[in-house]
């Protein structure tokens, strides 16, 4: 049972403010945490709970929040506290109140991520690991992106699927197309970008004044075009974001061959994850980027 009590404790500790859990009100919508609005008579806050074994995710994923609000571009929830209490662990958030989405709050959002994008760092990775969902995200620093992209994504992802028992074909096409990287990545060696890292319609939303917020980050450094790419795998984007960011960072020839690349880690992901037809989905993936460059 969750010990509501040491939560607010830990509250109270990070705010310098007392607060009691008066009232907690579960909130749907996620496939991977629990999530809740806790309130006192003063002030609200979001909170989302898990087993307590994924208090590093957590821990991660506040990190990554911070870095991403330290860069003073895109919005993000501001995390409180972090940790465990009884037998889950828990991460508390700033509560942000959501209003309609608009064209002038996707423009503003392709701007901002455009400038988010500016921020890069001397490596490819992220001082920690973190998780894409909640498969773990290796991300050991390294100085070549088709290295990185190559072992710490695309194979990855792929031996996880083949411990799953998805083999075969699969397997056939995913090492077929590991071996023709080199011709899909030919000559790109993008910055080293801070990404969101998980950014669908799903992790952003726009508060009541219009300014748009992005949340659930998997963040870390690399191809600035994983982000925009991931932001076409389920729609959901107007046309001017892409607009607006196009004006303030233009993207690299190649990218409508490289957005296939990129998402067919959050496929294979998908299929680690909730299995079912993301095989299928992977493989089309695969032979369609294989018969673009043989």
């Amino acid at each position: 049972m969750l010990n509501w009590s040491e939560i607010a404790e830990a509250i109270s500790s990070a705010t310098s403010k007392p607060f009691t859990v008066a009232e907690h009100q579960a909130l749907g919508g996620g496939c991977i945490n629990r999530a809740y609005q806790i309130a006192d008579e003063a002030r609200c806050f979001f909170i989302k709970l898990n087993d307590a074994n994924a208090v590093e995710m957590f821990a991660a994923e506040a990190e990554a929040l911070l870095a991403l609000q330290a860069t003073a571009t895109v919005r993000v929830p501001t995390p409180i506290c972090w940790g465990v209490a009884g037998e889950s662990a828990y991460l508390v958030q700033e509560h942000l109140e959501f209003g309609p989405a608009s064209e002038s709050s996707a423009v503003l959002l392709g701007m901002q991520l455009a400038q988010l994008h500016r921020h890069t760092a001397e490596h490819y990775g992220w001082h920690r690991a973190n998780t894409i969902g909640s498969t773990p995200q290796i991300n050991a620093a390294s100085n070549d992106w088709l290295h990185f992209w190559r072992e710490q994504r695309l194979n990855y992802q792929l031996r996880l699927a083949a411990h799953q028992g998805f083999g075969g074909s699969l397997q056939h096409k995913g090492e077929r197309l590991l071996n023709t990287l080199e011709l899909i990545l030919a000559d790109h060696n993008p910055p080293p970008s801070l990404l969101h890292g998980d950014l669908w319609s799903g992790n952003h939303a726009t508060l009541q004044n219009g300014q748009p917020v992005i949340f659930d980050p998997a963040s870390y450094y690399g191809d600035r075009e994983t982000d925009l790419a991931m932001t076409e795998l389920f729609g959901g984007y107007p046309r001017r974001f892409y607009a607006a960011y196009g004006e303030h960072y233009p993207l690299d020839q190649g990218y409508r061959l490289r957005k296939t690349l990129y998402n067919l880690y959050h496929i294979l992901n998908h299929l680690n994850l909730f299995g079912g037809g993301y095989a299928a989905q992977a493989e089309h993936m695969m032979d369609t980027l294989v018969g673009e460059v043989t």
